[in-house]
């Protein structure tokens, strides 16, 4: 197979601007769910009004939504995606587990059986390469481009920018993720698109909870493709090499950017051109046809604008949470749930401050963390976050709120022991006042920390309706991760094996930024 030179690449599709599906409104099948108020509609009118201005928009209907709920249903569903697809195939994630070569036979199976078929993965330069010269993501599937070549398989990593210099230099691996990572996840083939907060590795196919929802939509599979493809043009190519580590990484000239550690601020600005309009509401010509159920892409890439931060999901959650504060709102309810809990101060507050007659944070315990037990530094991790939960606890007390706001934890075994899974489940989901079923929900690859909304790449659905059925499969959804959620009270964090010591504490005023 010939290979290109390290300073060629063929330039990946142009990003397009794309008009919303429009599809005939359907009749909802039967549900136990009342119809929506008067004034439940009129909310969810204005806040779509409001969000119109922000972020693009689609019109679907809930049954192109599938709501899967276990690991092992996300891998099948994965799978059999992947052997379905016929034209293209891409996947954005952190990484690739460095033994999922079933995954990768998959891959290979529907490149052979499909000669048009054309793969492009994007994943994170330091997390995919965090294992060199052993084994690694880019190791992985560096032997896909030797086999089937670079016109039918794209494999790209992004390098954040915010790691150059006498950094990039002495931060050892892993500590170097730090600094930003390219965090989005989706999974794209041909006219379907999964939006989940799960990698691809084993623990998240088997026993490592999260959210996964499947959008049959033309025009959000072109949409969030775009998105790929723009990251992917100013990432970095991984190509086939002799080498121990069996793979290079080089930037193409191609690239309408110089490279990250080179000309950070350049870099930026170029990336700002770029992702800026594809964030930005969609030009509609004619008027929209509603289906009842509209989906927003919301995007942070703060580490990628310059100079102004054009990122969509901290402003759009920040609107819907805003909601929850006024007194009309005082029979709502939330659900609120981050597997690693270090919650934005902004969104801290306007939970803290809504009038919603229950809300309700899921977080993961220590046993079900996936830092659990971990040898070094990270093994901190997990009462690091059990102190940020004490810290929350303690001020929906100071705010008056213990009688409506109740934190949970998930736990479903001990991580490390044959049954224990980790929890990594995250997103929000908002009833409105008088209404049993989720009329609102963001799902995506934030946890919404200081972290998602400063250094990494982050892509989300807010999903807003008002059909029943669809209701409530939401709020079967925030049912099944309650299953394993049990109260936490501040006597719980008094208990001797919860007590946090002086070096987690130091640890934590150092990093609480980076988590």
């Amino acid at each position: 197979m010939l290979l290109p030179r390290a300073r060629t690449f063929l330039r990946p599709t142009t990003c397009l601007r794309l008009r919303p599906q429009r599809r005939p409104l359907h009749t909802a099948p039967p549900s136990h769910y009342p119809p929506p108020t008067a004034s439940s509609a009129a909310v969810l009118g204005g806040l779509t009004a409001e969000l119109d201005k922000l972020a693009p928009r689609f019109d679907i209907h809930p049954a192109q939504i599938q709501i899967i709920r276990t690991p092992s249903d996300f891998y099948s569903t994965l799978k059999e995606h992947i052997l379905r697809a016929k034209h293209r195939i891409f996947l954005s994630t952190l990484y690739i587990g460095k033994s999922e070569h079933e995954l990768i036979e998959t891959l290979r199976t529907a490149l052979s059986n499909q000669p048009g078929l054309k793969l492009s993965v994007l994943s994170d330069a330091l997390r995919g390469t965090r294992e060199s010269p052993n084994a690694s993501c880019a190791s992985l599937l560096a032997p896909l481009i030797e086999e089937f070549g670079v016109d039918r398989v794209e494999i790209r990593m992004y390098h954040t920018p915010n790691l150059t210099g006498w950094r990039k230099k002495f931060i050892p691996t892993r500590l170097n993720e730090g600094w930003g990572l390219q965090h989005m996840k989706l999974y794209g083939f041909d006219e379907e698109i999964i939006l989940s907060g799960a990698n691809l590795s084993s623990d998240y196919f088997t026993n490592r909870q999260d959210r996964y929802h499947v959008y049959s939509s033309k025009e959000m599979a072109d949409y969030f493709a775009n998105i790929h493809n723009a990251v992917a043009q100013i990432s970095y190519q991984v190509l086939p090499d002799k080498s121990q580590q069996g793979y290079k990484l080089v930037w193409p000239v191609s690239n309408p950017a110089p490279e990250p550690t080179e000309k950070p601020v350049e870099f930026k600005e170029r990336a700002s051109a770029l992702l800026g309009p594809l964030i930005r509401p969609l030009q509609i010509a004619s008027e929209r046809k509603s289906t009842g159920t509209v989906v927003y892409p919301l995007a942070q890439f703060t580490p990628l604008f310059y100079p102004v931060d054009q990122s969509t999901e901290l402003v759009g959650l920040s609107s819907i949470l805003q909601y929850l504060t006024h007194p009309e709102f005082i029979d709502s309810r939330w659900t609120f749930t981050a597997g690693y809990f270090n919650i934005h101060p902004t969104l801290r507050a306007l939970l803290l401050a809504s009038k919603s007659s229950k809300g309700t944070v899921i977080t993961a315990s220590p046993e079900a963390n996936g830092f659990y037990g971990s040898a070094g530094i990270s093994g901190n991790l997990p009462p690091a976050y059990t102190l940020l939960s004490r810290r929350f606890l303690k001020d929906v007390f100071t705010s008056g709120k213990q009688d409506s706001i109740t934190l949970k934890e998930w736990k479903n075994g001990v991580v490390g022991t044959p049954e224990g899974w980790t929890y990594h489940a995250k997103g929000i989901w908002v009833n409105m006042p008088g209404e049993n079923g989720a009329s609102i929900t963001l799902i995506g690859s934030s946890n919404y920390t200081r972290r998602s909304y400063s250094l990494d790449l982050e892509v989300n659905a807010l999903v807003i309706t008002q059909d029943r059925e669809l209701k409530s499969r939401l709020e079967d959804e925030v049912a099944a991760l309650e299953q394993y959620a049990s109260d936490v009270t501040l006597q719980t964090f008094e208990k001797t094996e919860r007590r946090v010591g002086w070096r987690v504490r130091f640890l934590l005023w150092l990093f609480e930024k980076q988590l």
